[in-house]
Order: C-alpha cells, then structure tokens, then sequence
C-alpha cells in the first residue's frame, strides 16, 4: 500500500480519490442549496453533516448550538480546514431546480460549496486512512454564522476548536475567477469590517420653525456626509478607510421636523493595526459632527472582524496544491478585498491561509456574491476539494 501522507512530492494524488464521490458530493450542495439556514440556525445543515461524517466512520463533535468538528488520522493534528455554513437573508431568484424553497434565504455567498467541500476533503482523507494510515489529524470545522458580526468564528473558538491546532486553511468562492483556478496572495487577503448604527433624537418642530427645534434630518446629513470625510484626514490613506451608509430614515411629512432618525453602514480597512485607531476616532468624530446640531446621539458601534492576513509559508503550501491538483496555470494573484471575513479570527493566533476559489464559467456570464442571482460553476467544488485535501496531506508530510 502507498502512504499518502508521506510522499515527498505528491502529484494528482486526490483526483482518483475524489471521482466516485463527486456525484453524491454534489448532490449533497444541491440539497443544502436548496435548504438554506441563516446564522447560528443552521440545524438541519449541521444534522446532516453529522449523519454523513458518522456513515463515512468518524465521530464528528457537535458544537453548541449549530456547527461541528471532526478529525481524521491518528497522532497529532497537523492543520485544521473551515468551512462556513450559514446562508444570506437574500431572496434568491436564480430559477434553478434546486434553488431555495425557505423563502428570503439563500446560498448567496457560496457557503454551500464551502460546506461539502470541507465535507468531501474529510470523506476523502478517511477513505485514504482507511487504506493506509495517515501520519496525523487532520480537523475539519464546520462554523456557523459567518455573515453576522460579531460572527461564530469566535464562539467556535472559545468551544476549543483551534487546541492543538497548528495552522489553518480555508476558502471562499470568488465568481470574478474562472473555474480550474483559485487566486490568493500573501499578506491582507479581506479587509476589516465593522457595522455602526445611530440614533438621533430631538423634540422635532415645524419646518417653518428649525431655530426652535434641533433640525435632525440636517444632522443625519452632515454625519452621512461629513464623518468619512473627516475620517479619511485623521487615518493614514495607505490604510484604505472606508465609511459606506446602507440605511438613512427619518420623518414622515415634508413640513415637519422629526423628532428622531436612523442610520447605519460599515466601516472598512485594509490595515490590522489602522482598524483599532480608526475605530476609535470613528466614534469620536460622530459626536464631534453632531454636536452643533443639539441632537442626542446614540452609537452602536460593533467591532465586527479584523482582515484576513495569510502567512507566506501556508499561502506557498496551497499554492503548490493547486499546481499538483489543477496545473502549472492553476494560482492567480488575487487583490485584497473590502469584503470582511471572520475567519480572520482563527488566523489571529495561528498562521493560515485562505484561497478564493473561481467559480466562474470560462466565457460566461459574470456573477456577484451577495446577489440573488448568483449561480457558480459546480465544477468548482471538485477542485476545492482536491486542493484543500490535497494541502491538508502536504502539512501531514511535514509531522
């Protein structure tokens, strides 16, 4: 019998493994697809892995709440892959077969695919332990709620996910790639992330009358306008600071004042240590802004998740996965995104790396995430799986 673990340039090692499971594995994403759970209530999501995992002979470990773990291999544990598992509160409207039936939920960031993926990597490492026996462990995550802030990555972690853990991959769907290839880069991968809410209230008034009232609609103004502004000259530029607003209300009548407002957005930065002073400075200049304008303020101000910095040595280690899986073509430089990732909190105290996998049909129509339309190519989930296993097995080589 061959070791898998051990070879020292394993090439094309996952393919032969992976075909006889591929077409359950995709059946598999097409019935999550088609079942999709917000976060922290993923609970058919995480019933059916667990079920999977225990027919395959593992014993997966049941988080609190939704979400699981499992290792495969004996001996130490030589690297740890997540997968997020949550869907987006989007109302899907791809006209697929096996598209969402819970109305005003869907797949719309690829967390399906990034949840067989985990689970065809686990199937296919247990099916090679089985044959031979594999150097170490390899622990595969399963988090719930990904697209919430604060995010489970942190309640995973508190449940002890990472004790033992000596490095960490993970991957995310980008349909700006075409399927066969996957993008990465060293260094800040995603940006950090943060959701500000105010309030503002005031005794409201008449219009014709804004001297005798605290005018709120101007101050939700000149915070909307004013705060990135003044944000962007406080914070070095290099950092990529960023204030976007989603939601702006107030008022129900155009001749009357109204006595309170909302409003709410994000905060983005592409630098670690930038996003804890700009935090701070954030919330500072809000009350500096609305101060002329009389109005009480009250700020919500979530620190949602610093960005997904990859370390050179586990970034190289995927890279050389995906050649040997895929091709010499198979790696592309990806930019950093705006997007915010909670994995990055796993990579707070451990080196890792994540990948962005394409999964855009070569010649075809251009998708985005977070869309209700969003539709990948379901080629790409084969390739996941075989350069994460495949990544998995080189750090196994290394015990």
């Amino acid at each position: 019998m061959r070791n898998y673990s051990t070879e020292a340039e394993p090439t094309t090692l996952v393919g032969p493994w992976l075909e006889p499971l591929l077409p359950e594995l995709i059946a598999f994403r097409r019935d999550l697809h088609a079942h999709p759970e917000l976060s922290f209530k993923e609970f058919r999501t995480t019933n059916r892995l667990a079920a999977r995992l225990e027919e395959a002979g593992l014993k997966p470990r049941l988080l609190e709440g939704t979400g699981l773990t499992v290792d495969i291999g004996d001996g130490p544990i030589a690297t740890a892959l997540r997968g997020d598992i949550d869907a987006l509160p989007i109302i899907e409207e791809t006209g697929l077969p096996f598209a969402s039936k819970n109305h005003g939920v869907t797949h719309a960031c690829g967390h399906d695919v990034h949840t067989v993926a985990m689970l065809g990597a686990a199937l296919v490492l247990q099916r090679m332990h089985e044959e031979s026996p594999l150097r170490g462990t390899v622990r595969i995550i399963f988090q719930p709620a990904e697209e919430t802030m604060p995010g489970g990555a942190q309640s995973c972690i508190e449940q002890g996910v990472l004790e033992g853990v000596p490095r960490i991959f993970a991957l995310h769907c980008d349909p700006r790639i075409e399927v066969g290839k996957i993008g990465t880069r060293i260094g800040a991968i995603t940006s950090a992330s943060d959701t500000i809410k105010i309030e503002l209230a005031g005794r409201g008034g008449h219009t014709s009358r804004p001297h005798l009232t605290e005018e709120l609609v101007f101050a939700l103004a000149q915070i909307a306008i004013n705060v990135p502004a003044v944000l962007s000259r406080r914070v070095d530029v290099r950092s990529g600071v960023s204030v976007v607003w989603g939601q702006i209300s107030a008022g129900s009548a155009p001749n009357a004042i109204p006595a309170s407002g909302y409003m709410a957005g994000t905060m983005r930065c592409l630098d670690r240590d930038a996003w804890h002073d700009a935090g701070n400075i954030l919330d500072e200049v809000i009350q500096q802004v609305a101060a002329p304008y009389g109005v009480d303020v009250h700020l919500e101000h979530t620190r949602g998740v610093p960005p997904v910095v990859n370390s050179e040595h586990e970034t190289a280690l995927i890279e050389a996965a995906a050649r040997a899986e895929i091709g010499e073509g198979a790696v592309v430089l990806t930019p950093q995104s705006m997007g915010g990732e909670d994995f990055a909190w796993f990579l707070a105290d451990l080196p890792g790396a994540m990948m962005r996998l394409g999964t855009k049909t070569p010649g075809g129509e251009e998708y985005d995430l977070h869309r209700g339309d969003y539709i990948l190519d379901e080629r790409a989930l084969g390739l996941g799986i075989q350069v994460l296993t495949a990544a998995a097995l080189r750090t196994l080589r290394d015990l």
